[in-house]
């Protein structure tokens, strides 16, 4: 015989690991600090500067 099922608590449980499914993309995309984020940004500047340095003129 089959299992007898709460489809009310089972839409819920789906519902709260969706959610924290979710909140770790998040954390890992916007959980950053302050410093990780400038620091990323002044390594980007700085290979752009690098980049347009090594370029030749014509």
């Amino acid at each position: 015989m089959a299992e007898i099922l709460n489809l009310n608590q089972a839409r819920k449980a789906k519902t709260r690991t969706d959610a924290k499914i979710k909140a770790v993309e998040n954390r890992a995309k916007f959980g950053r600090t302050k410093a990780d984020k400038a620091l990323d940004a002044a390594r980007a500047d700085k290979l752009k500067r690098d980049l347009d340095g090594a370029k030749r003129e014509d």
